[in-house]
């Protein structure tokens, strides 16, 4: 039914081959036997001709069929009015003053028969429209490709009289009433297509929201209206779409239409760089943020009032369960690490705080469930992506449990060594002896040798100092005896060991073994050791430093 007025649309051109002259039988002859050389207009003239012949043969075609057959027709004949229109297009840019009259009556032609194609078709879109409106949701599916299909072709119909009407302008025969008609007829079928736009988005924005809440019975109704709405909505962009462009070229202005299909789609297009579309979409925006502070700033204020009170009482509440935490922890009967404490009291303290945000969230009217959904959903995500930092966290975890060091002391640890300065769950901070801080990942700590030099009280100082082979070993070591003796931060207990302890290359050595406290430690190093060297310089006692004799040994020359 929608192709029948393609037949119309081409039978002027049926009209004009068959009132032109017959030709003179007895001049056949002739044509055939001379070569006539045709301008390049009457080419044309003769191609329009031929594919009016060819829209012929296809309407006779056409009559008889039904079904598939019918519409590969129609869309053959649909194919050659295009080529028919686009040889009247090379018409008009080369005709001859003797050809105008003829290229005149092409383009009224036109003119009168989409008039009636334009007719024809909107009553075909206001039936479409009524059955669908009668139909079942199944059958509005079916049905609504076949109104896409009638509406494409009617919006085509009227840009194509509009192209009618410019190359009459063109040929110095205007019809000014005809246009202004043409363009008050897009105009008004811009303002019908984007009012339904705007309610077939309101429509399928409502069945979301109700396909949401629904009981699995109603689910399947529900989803076949979403998509008859989602297809709608999809037809009303396209046909808005191109009314627009359509309008722009007519001078009509479509700014609000711009900004529809913007705030619609979401799409970025050219046509949103024209100052007056920008300044249109941010009024809006604009008035519909004013609007909306307007219904809910008085809502919002008592909201947020709410949310700060319940948050200040929930951080004067961890702060008191911070102190309790802390009395609690401190407790000499427990034997927590100093480490192990600070962790059980920031973790209480945040636990709290945490608990008093979503309290206060859920007492303004914040919906939980998806939050924590979300939490739950993110920590997988987030699991996969920070596989290093849960290990680090496992070992800081591990070494809490197991506590190998704690706060201020001295360690050797992940390829480091200073002061413990503090810890947390995923990194040690380490202080080394030059003043430097040093973050170390704990799962590095923990995945190496551990070395706590200071978590024992006492510590044996070893050194070893050497002596001369020529020197007397019983007053060397009545020396090293003396001088650990005297020393005052040396204990008596255990006893310090001083024996003899390997016969070097070039030295006899002596083990010294003290033990001290432990923050004695360098202290009785480095004071013993320089007892060592003075004490044996007064008694005439050396220390050899390695010696190594060269022999040079000259040979003779050779004679000549």
């Amino acid at each position: 039914m929608r192709w029948s007025l393609l037949f119309l649309l081409f039978f002027s051109f049926h009209l004009y081959a068959e009132s032109a002259p017959p030709a003179d039988p007895s001049t056949a002859t002739e044509a055939v036997e001379e070569t006539v050389t045709l301008t390049p207009s009457e080419k044309i003239i003769n191609t329009i001709d031929t594919l009016d012949d060819d829209l012929k043969v296809l309407a006779k075609q056409a009559a008889g069929k039904t079904g598939t057959a019918k519409n590969v027709i129609d869309m053959q004949m649909l194919k050659k009015n295009d080529e028919i229109r686009a040889e009247v297009q090379s018409l008009l840019n080369q005709y001859d003053e003797e050809q105008k009259p003829l290229v005149i009556k092409l383009v009224n032609e036109q003119v009168a028969y989409l008039k009636s194609a334009i007719d024809f078709l909107y009553k075909q879109l206001t039936a479409q429209q009524e059955e669908i409106d009668k139909a079942d949701p199944e059958q509005k599916l079916l049905m609504q490709k076949s109104l896409q299909e009638t509406t494409g072709l009617y919006h085509k119909m009227l840009k194509e009289q509009w192209i009618n009407f410019r190359w009459l302008d063109r040929l110095g025969v205007p019809k000014p009433k005809e246009a202004a008609a043409l363009v008050e007829s897009v105009r008004q079928r811009l303002d019908f297509m984007s009012a339904m736009l705007s309610f077939d988005s309101q429509q399928e924005e409502t069945l979301s929201g109700q396909l949401k809440a629904a009981a699995e019975g109603e689910k399947a109704t529900l989803q076949l209206q979403q998509i008859l709405a989602q297809r709608k909505v999809e037809n009303d962009i396209e046909a808005v779409q191109y009314l627009a462009d359509l309008g722009k070229e007519m001078g009509l202005e479509t700014t609000d239409y711009t900004k529809q299909l913007f705030e619609t789609t979401g799409n970025l297009t050219n046509e949103l760089l024209n100052v007056k579309v920008i300044i249109s979409i941010l009024s809006g925006w604009f008035d519909n943020i004013k609007s909306w502070l307007l219904e809910n700033t008085p809502q919002m204020l008592f909201k947020l009032f709410i949310f700060l009170l319940i948050v200040f009482i929930f951080k004067i509440l961890k702060n008191i369960t911070r102190q309790i935490v802390t009395r609690a922890v401190s407790s000499p009967t427990l034997r927590m690490s100093q480490l192990m404490k600070d962790f059980f009291i920031s973790i209480t303290g945040n636990v709290v705080l945490c608990i008093g945000l979503l309290f206060a969230l859920a007492q303004v009217g914040l919906d939980l469930t998806p939050i924590l959904t979300g939490f739950g959903v993110a920590g997988v995500i987030i699991g996969f992506a920070l596989q290093d930092t849960l290990s680090n966290f496992a070992s800081g975890m591990m070494l809490l449990i197991y506590r190998p060091f704690d706060v201020d002391d001295f360690v050797e640890a992940g390829g480091t060594s200073g002061k413990v300065s503090h810890m947390s769950l995923v990194s040690t901070t380490i202080k080394t002896f030059d003043n430097q801080i040093l973050i170390v990942p704990n799962s590095k700590i923990w995945g190496d040798t551990i070395k706590n030099i200071t978590h024992e009280r006492v510590r044996r100082v070893d050194m070893v100092f050497g002596i001369g082979y020529s020197d007397d070993v019983e007053k060397a070591e009545k020396v090293l005896h003396d001088i650990v003796a005297e020393h005052p931060m040396v204990l008596r207990s255990p006893e310090a060991m001083i024996k003899l302890h390997v016969l070097n290359t070039s030295s006899v050595d002596f083990i010294v073994r003290p033990w001290v406290k432990t923050e004695d430690y360098w202290d009785v190093y480095w004071d013993v050791t320089r007892e060592v060297k003075m004490r044996f310089d007064r008694e005439g006692i050396s220390i050899p430093f390695p010696q190594q004799d060269i022999h040079i040994i000259s040979m003779p020359e050779k004679k000549a």
